[in-house]
C-alpha cells in the first residue's frame, strides 16, 4: 500500500537523522574502541595468539580480519538483490528494521564474549558488521525520497553529527566504566568491556524505535505482485543498465571508491599505527579516538557549508587535497603530540567527505523508484574499498617492514580519487541554498 510523504517534513527528517545517533555506537565502540581492545587482551595470552575457531586453530589477528572481511564480502553480495527486492516490494523500512534488529542483538550477544563462547562471538560479531552495513544501505535510501536536493548536503551533515554525538556519549559511559569499575562494584576485569556491548545493542535497537516510527515505507507506491526473488533480479538488472547510461555518476561511484578507499583504511589503522609505531599507550589511542569525533562534528557542518558556497564537487576536492595532505604528514609524524594534531586534522575532514559523499551521490541519482539499489552499489564501492585497501595497506607493510610505507599506499589511492573528482563537470553539483531549518 503507498504511504505518501511530504518532502522536507520535519518530524520525517528528525527520525531520518535519528538513526545516525542510534546506529553509530557499533562504529565506535564496536569497529574502532573497546571491542578490538577486549579481543586483544582475551586472546594475546591464549597460546601464543594462535586461537581455535571451530576447531581451526588460527592466529587470532588474522581471525579478527578475516571475520570483518568476511563480513563485508557477504553484504557486499547480498545488499544489491535485497535492495533490489525491497524496492520492488517497496518495503525498504522492513528490510532496514530487519538489519537493525539483527547487528543490534548480536552487540548485545557479545555481552556473553568470553574464552569459553569464543567461537561464537566471533561469529556474532560478523553478524553485528552484517546488521550494521545491512542497514544502513537502506537508510541513505532514504535521502533523496524524503528531502528536496537543495537539502541533501545539509540534512546528511546533520545525520554524522547527531552519530559523532552520541557515539561519544556512550563511550565515554563505556570508558567510565572499564577505567573505574570498582566504583560500581565491578570485581571482573572483562565484565566492563561487556557491559558495553550489552549497552551499544540496546542503545541502538532503543534509539532506532524513533525512525521506524516515522519513517515512511512504501513511498512510492509500488504495487506488490508476484515473487519477491525472481522480481527481485529483475529490478537489479534495471538499476544496472540505467547505472550504464549515467557516465557522471559511474565517475563519482570510481571517486569515490579509491578516495573512500584511504579514508576507510585510515580509520581502521589510525590506533594500530599509533601503538606500533610511536608506541602510545591505550588511553592516548582512546583519546584520539575522542578527538577525532568531535572535530568532525563541526567537519561536517562546515562542508556542507562550503558545498553550498563552492558546490559539492570542489569542496570534495578541497577535502581530499587535505588527506593527500594527512598521508603526507602520517609519513613523517613521529611524536604524540605530531598524531595529536594529526588526529585533529583527520577530524576535521572525516565528516565532512563522509556527509557530502552521501549527498553528492544522491544528487547525481537520476528519477527513479530504486533508491535503495542505486544506493547498494554507493555500498559495495564503501566494502570492497575498505576490503582492498586494508589489504594493500598489510601486503605494503609485509613487502617493506613498516607501516610508515604503507601510507604511501593510501596517498596514491587518495590521488587517483582527487584526478576522477575533478573530471566530473555538472551543473547539479552547482552551490545550492538549504530551505530546511
Amino acid at each position: 500500500m503507498m504511504q505518501t510523504t511530504t518532502k522536507n517534513d520535519p518530524k520525517v527528517l528528525r527520525a531520518w537523522c535519528f538513526y545516525d545517533w542510534a546506529n553509530s555506537v557499533y562504529s565506535l565502540v564496536i569497529t574502532t574502541a573497546i571491542f578490538p581492545i577486549y579481543y586483544v587482551a582475551l586472546t594475546k595470552g591464549v597460546n601464543r595468539g594462535v586461537v581455535s575457531f571451530f576447531g581451526l586453530d588460527i592466529a587470532a589477528s588474522v581471525l579478527y580480519s578475516y571475520a570483518l572481511t568476511g563480513a563485508f564480502l557477504i553484504i557486499a553480495f547480498l545488499s544489491p538483490l535485497l535492495t533490489a527486492i525491497a524496492d520492488y516490494g517497496g518495503n525498504k523500512k522492513s528490510f532496514m528494521r530487519f538489519f537493525c534488529y539483527m547487528g543490534s542483538s548480536a552487540c548485545m550477544g557479545l555481552f556473553f564474549f568470553t574464552e569459553a563462547t569464543f567461537s561464537i562471538s566471533v561469529l556474532l560479531f560478523m553478524i553485528a558488521a552484517i546488521g550494521f552495513s545491512g542497514s544502513i544501505v537502506f537508510y541513505n535510501a532514504y535521502l533523496p525520497e524524503i528531502a528536496t536536493e537543495e537539502n541533501f548536503d545539509k540534512l546528511s551533515a546533520r545525520g554524522f553529527s547527531l552519530g559523532y554525538i552520541g557515539s561519544m556519549i556512550l563511550l565515554i559511559l563505556s570508558l567510565a566504566l572499564v577505567l573505574f569499575p570498582e566504583a560500581v562494584g565491578i570485581e571482573d576485569k572483562g565484565l566492563p568491556a561487556r557491559i558495553s556491548f550489552l549497552m551499544t545493542g540496546l542503545w541502538w535497537f532503543g534509539f532506532s524505535q524513533y525512525s521506524f516510527a516515522y519513517l515512511p515505507n512504501n513511498t512510492k507506491g509500488k504495487e506488490k505482485e508476484g515473487g519477491y526473488l525472481l522480481n527481485g533480479f529483475r529490478e537489479l538488472g534495471k538499476v544496472f543498465s540505467m547505472l550504464k547510461e549515467l557516465p557522471l555518476l559511474k565517475r563519482f561511484l570510481l571517486a569515490f571508491f579509491f578516495y573512500n578507499m584511504g579514508v576507510q583504511t585510515v580509520m581502521y589503522v589510525a590506533s594500530l599505527f599509533g601503538s606500533k609505531e610511536l608506541n602510545l599507550p591505550d588511553t592516548a589511542l582512546i583519546t584520539v579516538l575522542l578527538i577525532i569525533q568531535a572535530v568532525a562534528i563541526g567537519g561536517a557542518y562546515f562542508f556542507a557549508w562550503l558545498s553550498g558556497k563552492i558546490g559539492n564537487t570542489m569542496a570534495l576536492v578541497y577535502a581530499v587535497i587535505v588527506w593527500v595532505g594527512i598521508t603526507i604528514g602520517a609519513f613523517f609524524v613521529t611524536t604524540g603530540n605530531q598524531y595529536y594534531v594529526l588526529a585533529f586534522v583527520v577530524g576535521a575532514v572525516m565528516g565532512g567527505v563522509q556527509a557530502l559523499s552521501r549527498s553528492t551521490y544522491s544528487k547525481l541519482l537520476p528519477e527513479t523508484t530504486d533508491n535503495a539499489s542505486f544506493f547498494s552499489f554507493y555500498d559495495i564501492c564503501d566494502k570492497v574499498g575498505l576490503a582492498l585497501g586494508t589489504l594493500a595497506f598489510g601486503i605494503t607493510e609485509q613487502i617493506f617492514g613498516s607501516m610508515r610505507n604503507s601510507i604511501l599506499t593510501l596517498l596514491v589511492f587518495f590521488v587517483i580519487g582527487l584526478i576522477a573528482l575533478l573530471s566530473i563537470k555538472t551543473n547539479k553539483l552547482a552551490p545550492v541554498t538549504p530551505t530546511v531549518a
